[in-house]
Protein backbone atom coordinates (compact mmCIF):
# COMPACT_ATOMS: atom_id res chain seq x y z
CA UNK A 1 0.00 0.00 0.00
CA UNK A 2 1.41 3.40 -1.02
CA UNK A 3 0.44 6.80 0.40
CA UNK A 4 1.44 10.14 -1.10
CA UNK A 5 1.17 12.89 1.53
CA UNK A 6 -2.07 11.29 2.73
CA UNK A 7 -3.74 12.34 -0.54
CA UNK A 8 -3.83 8.98 -2.35
CA UNK A 9 -3.83 5.35 -1.30
CA UNK A 10 -3.16 2.94 -4.16
CA UNK A 11 -3.06 -0.83 -3.84
CA UNK A 12 -3.44 -4.00 -5.84
CA UNK A 13 -6.64 -5.96 -5.12
CA UNK A 14 -5.46 -9.55 -4.84
CA UNK A 15 -8.84 -11.17 -4.19
CA UNK A 16 -10.48 -9.37 -7.12
CA UNK A 17 -7.52 -10.20 -9.37
CA UNK A 18 -7.87 -13.91 -8.60
CA UNK A 19 -11.67 -13.95 -8.80
CA UNK A 20 -12.20 -11.94 -11.99
CA UNK A 21 -9.04 -13.07 -13.79
CA UNK A 22 -7.94 -9.48 -14.35
CA UNK A 23 -5.22 -7.29 -12.87
CA UNK A 24 -7.26 -5.20 -10.42
CA UNK A 25 -6.36 -2.24 -8.22
CA UNK A 26 -8.00 0.39 -6.04
CA UNK A 27 -7.17 4.09 -5.83
CA UNK A 28 -8.61 5.99 -2.86
CA UNK A 29 -8.55 9.78 -3.23
CA UNK A 30 -8.56 11.31 0.25
CA UNK A 31 -8.29 14.99 -0.75
CA UNK A 32 -8.15 17.17 -3.85
CA UNK A 33 -5.44 16.01 -6.23
CA UNK A 34 -2.81 18.21 -7.86
CA UNK A 35 -1.75 17.67 -11.47
CA UNK A 36 1.44 16.00 -10.21
CA UNK A 37 -0.50 13.58 -8.02
CA UNK A 38 -2.88 12.81 -10.87
CA UNK A 39 0.14 12.11 -13.10
CA UNK A 40 1.33 9.56 -10.56
CA UNK A 41 -2.06 7.84 -10.70
CA UNK A 42 -2.14 7.78 -14.49
CA UNK A 43 1.18 5.95 -14.54
CA UNK A 44 -0.08 3.41 -12.01
CA UNK A 45 -3.32 2.88 -13.94
CA UNK A 46 -1.34 1.58 -16.94
CA UNK A 47 -0.36 -1.56 -15.02
CA UNK A 48 -3.93 -2.71 -14.40
CA UNK A 49 -6.97 -3.76 -16.41
CA UNK A 50 -9.54 -2.69 -13.83
CA UNK A 51 -9.27 0.11 -11.30
CA UNK A 52 -11.82 1.06 -8.67
CA UNK A 53 -11.46 4.77 -7.91
CA UNK A 54 -12.93 5.86 -4.58
CA UNK A 55 -13.52 9.60 -4.45
CA UNK A 56 -13.85 10.13 -0.72
CA UNK A 57 -16.60 12.51 0.39
CA UNK A 58 -17.54 12.96 -3.29
CA UNK A 59 -14.90 15.65 -3.73
CA UNK A 60 -16.16 17.79 -6.68
CA UNK A 61 -12.66 18.73 -7.91
CA UNK A 62 -11.65 15.09 -8.11
CA UNK A 63 -14.95 14.18 -9.80
CA UNK A 64 -14.26 16.78 -12.49
CA UNK A 65 -10.70 15.50 -12.89
CA UNK A 66 -11.84 11.91 -13.31
CA UNK A 67 -14.44 13.00 -15.87
CA UNK A 68 -11.96 15.01 -17.92
CA UNK A 69 -8.98 12.69 -17.77
CA UNK A 70 -10.46 9.17 -17.96
CA UNK A 71 -13.22 7.04 -19.41
CA UNK A 72 -14.22 5.93 -15.90
CA UNK A 73 -17.91 5.90 -15.01
CA UNK A 74 -19.71 6.36 -11.71
CA UNK A 75 -20.59 2.82 -10.63
CA UNK A 76 -21.74 3.44 -7.08
CA UNK A 77 -22.23 6.06 -4.38
CA UNK A 78 -21.54 4.63 -0.96
CA UNK A 79 -23.23 6.06 2.12
CA UNK A 80 -21.52 5.42 5.45
CA UNK A 81 -23.42 5.36 8.76
CA UNK A 82 -22.35 5.12 12.37
CA UNK A 83 -24.08 4.68 15.71
CA UNK A 84 -22.79 5.10 19.23
CA UNK A 85 -24.14 2.18 21.26
CA UNK A 86 -25.99 3.23 24.40
CA UNK A 87 -26.81 -0.18 25.86
CA UNK A 88 -28.63 -3.42 25.08
CA UNK A 89 -29.55 -5.53 28.11
CA UNK A 90 -30.24 -8.86 26.44
CA UNK A 91 -30.22 -10.86 23.24
CA UNK A 92 -33.44 -11.74 21.41
CA UNK A 93 -34.42 -15.34 22.14
CA UNK A 94 -34.61 -16.14 18.42
CA UNK A 95 -31.09 -14.89 17.70
CA UNK A 96 -27.88 -16.89 18.11
CA UNK A 97 -24.34 -15.59 17.61
CA UNK A 98 -21.43 -17.59 16.18
CA UNK A 99 -17.73 -16.97 15.64
CA UNK A 100 -16.05 -19.16 13.05
CA UNK A 101 -19.39 -20.40 11.72
CA UNK A 102 -19.15 -23.41 9.42
CA UNK A 103 -20.52 -23.15 5.88
CA UNK A 104 -24.29 -22.84 5.83
CA UNK A 105 -26.44 -23.25 2.70
CA UNK A 106 -29.38 -21.33 4.19
CA UNK A 107 -27.18 -18.25 4.56
CA UNK A 108 -25.71 -18.61 1.07
CA UNK A 109 -29.22 -18.74 -0.41
CA UNK A 110 -29.92 -15.29 1.08
CA UNK A 111 -26.90 -13.72 -0.66
CA UNK A 112 -29.12 -12.08 -3.29
CA UNK A 113 -28.39 -8.37 -3.01
CA UNK A 114 -30.26 -6.18 -5.48
CA UNK A 115 -27.98 -3.15 -5.43
CA UNK A 116 -24.51 -4.21 -6.47
CA UNK A 117 -21.79 -2.61 -8.57
CA UNK A 118 -20.65 -6.16 -9.36
CA UNK A 119 -23.92 -6.74 -11.22
CA UNK A 120 -24.56 -3.29 -12.67
CA UNK A 121 -21.10 -3.09 -14.24
CA UNK A 122 -21.52 -5.38 -17.31
CA UNK A 123 -17.82 -6.23 -17.47
CA UNK A 124 -17.84 -7.49 -13.87
CA UNK A 125 -21.19 -9.19 -14.30
CA UNK A 126 -20.04 -11.33 -17.21
CA UNK A 127 -17.00 -12.37 -15.15
CA UNK A 128 -19.10 -13.71 -12.29
CA UNK A 129 -20.15 -10.51 -10.55
CA UNK A 130 -23.51 -11.97 -9.51
CA UNK A 131 -21.70 -14.53 -7.33
CA UNK A 132 -19.38 -12.13 -5.49
CA UNK A 133 -21.45 -11.97 -2.30
CA UNK A 134 -21.83 -15.75 -2.17
CA UNK A 135 -18.07 -16.07 -2.52
CA UNK A 136 -17.57 -13.37 0.12
CA UNK A 137 -19.70 -15.40 2.53
CA UNK A 138 -17.99 -18.67 1.65
CA UNK A 139 -14.61 -17.11 2.43
CA UNK A 140 -15.96 -15.87 5.77
CA UNK A 141 -17.08 -19.25 7.08
CA UNK A 142 -14.68 -20.92 9.56
CA UNK A 143 -13.07 -17.50 10.11
CA UNK A 144 -13.05 -16.53 13.78
CA UNK A 145 -12.70 -12.85 12.87
CA UNK A 146 -16.14 -12.97 11.23
CA UNK A 147 -19.16 -12.98 13.54
CA UNK A 148 -22.60 -14.15 12.44
CA UNK A 149 -25.86 -13.36 14.20
CA UNK A 150 -28.63 -15.67 12.97
CA UNK A 151 -32.37 -15.25 13.43
CA UNK A 152 -34.25 -18.56 13.49
CA UNK A 153 -37.97 -19.29 13.27
CA UNK A 154 -39.97 -21.76 15.34
CA UNK A 155 -38.78 -24.64 13.14
CA UNK A 156 -35.12 -23.68 13.68
CA UNK A 157 -34.72 -22.46 10.09
CA UNK A 158 -32.61 -19.37 9.49
CA UNK A 159 -34.67 -16.49 8.12
CA UNK A 160 -32.15 -13.69 8.58
CA UNK A 161 -28.46 -13.08 9.26
CA UNK A 162 -25.93 -10.33 9.82
CA UNK A 163 -22.18 -10.76 9.38
CA UNK A 164 -19.89 -8.34 11.18
CA UNK A 165 -16.46 -7.93 12.74
CA UNK A 166 -15.12 -6.10 15.80
CA UNK A 167 -11.83 -4.23 16.14
CA UNK A 168 -10.46 -0.95 17.53
CA UNK A 169 -13.60 -0.46 19.65
CA UNK A 170 -15.81 -0.49 16.55
CA UNK A 171 -18.06 -3.09 14.95
CA UNK A 172 -18.32 -3.18 11.17
CA UNK A 173 -21.48 -4.64 9.64
CA UNK A 174 -20.44 -6.27 6.37
CA UNK A 175 -23.62 -8.01 5.18
CA UNK A 176 -27.18 -8.20 6.47
CA UNK A 177 -30.08 -10.03 4.85
CA UNK A 178 -33.58 -11.24 5.68
CA UNK A 179 -35.70 -13.67 3.68
CA UNK A 180 -38.02 -11.69 1.46
CA UNK A 181 -41.23 -13.27 2.77
CA UNK A 182 -40.53 -12.25 6.39
CA UNK A 183 -39.11 -8.74 6.00
CA UNK A 184 -42.08 -7.08 7.70
CA UNK A 185 -41.59 -8.98 10.96
CA UNK A 186 -38.86 -6.82 12.47
CA UNK A 187 -36.13 -9.42 12.01
CA UNK A 188 -33.66 -6.87 10.63
CA UNK A 189 -34.05 -4.73 13.76
CA UNK A 190 -33.48 -7.76 16.02
CA UNK A 191 -30.32 -8.62 14.11
CA UNK A 192 -29.03 -5.06 14.37
CA UNK A 193 -29.68 -5.08 18.12
CA UNK A 194 -27.78 -8.37 18.33
CA UNK A 195 -24.76 -6.58 16.87
CA UNK A 196 -25.17 -3.88 19.51
CA UNK A 197 -25.43 -6.48 22.28
CA UNK A 198 -22.36 -8.43 21.16
CA UNK A 199 -20.37 -5.25 20.56
CA UNK A 200 -20.86 -3.94 24.07
CA UNK A 201 -19.99 -7.34 25.51
CA UNK A 202 -16.71 -7.17 23.58
CA UNK A 203 -15.68 -3.57 24.34
CA UNK A 204 -16.92 -2.02 21.08
CA UNK A 205 -19.03 1.11 21.47
CA UNK A 206 -19.71 2.12 17.88
CA UNK A 207 -21.27 0.43 14.84
CA UNK A 208 -20.14 1.29 11.29
CA UNK A 209 -22.13 0.25 8.22
CA UNK A 210 -22.34 1.27 4.57
CA UNK A 211 -24.91 0.97 1.82
CA UNK A 212 -25.60 2.25 -1.69
CA UNK A 213 -27.26 5.62 -2.34
CA UNK A 214 -29.93 3.90 -4.43
CA UNK A 215 -30.81 1.46 -1.65
CA UNK A 216 -33.49 3.64 -0.08
CA UNK A 217 -34.93 0.85 2.07
CA UNK A 218 -31.52 0.20 3.67
CA UNK A 219 -30.96 3.92 4.27
CA UNK A 220 -34.37 4.18 5.93
CA UNK A 221 -33.63 1.09 8.02
CA UNK A 222 -30.33 2.42 9.37
CA UNK A 223 -31.93 5.77 10.13
CA UNK A 224 -34.68 3.93 12.02
CA UNK A 225 -32.05 2.06 14.03
CA UNK A 226 -30.56 5.36 15.17
CA UNK A 227 -27.61 5.56 12.80
CA UNK A 228 -26.30 8.86 11.48
CA UNK A 229 -24.87 9.44 8.02
CA UNK A 230 -21.19 10.29 8.29
CA UNK A 231 -19.71 10.03 4.79
CA UNK A 232 -20.66 9.79 1.11
CA UNK A 233 -18.09 8.36 -1.33
CA UNK A 234 -18.27 8.13 -5.11
CA UNK A 235 -16.91 4.92 -6.64
CA UNK A 236 -15.77 5.01 -10.28
CA UNK A 237 -14.82 2.05 -12.44
CA UNK A 238 -12.00 2.45 -14.93
CA UNK A 239 -11.32 -0.24 -17.52
CA UNK A 240 -8.13 -0.74 -19.54
CA UNK A 241 -9.11 -3.68 -21.73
Amino acid sequence: MIEIDKIITFRKMDWDTDYFGLKCAKAVLHNSLSQEEWGYLEERFKDYQFISIVNENSNPKNAQLIGRKTSAFLADTNIQFSKKIAGIDNLDLNVVIHKGLTENKEILEMADFQYSKFIEDPELFKRGGSNVYSQWLSNSFDNTEKIFALHKDETNKINGFVMFSCSSYKSLIELIAVKKDVKSNGIGARLFKAVEFYSLQNHCNEIIVGTQLRNISAINFYNKMGCKQTECHQIYHLWNL
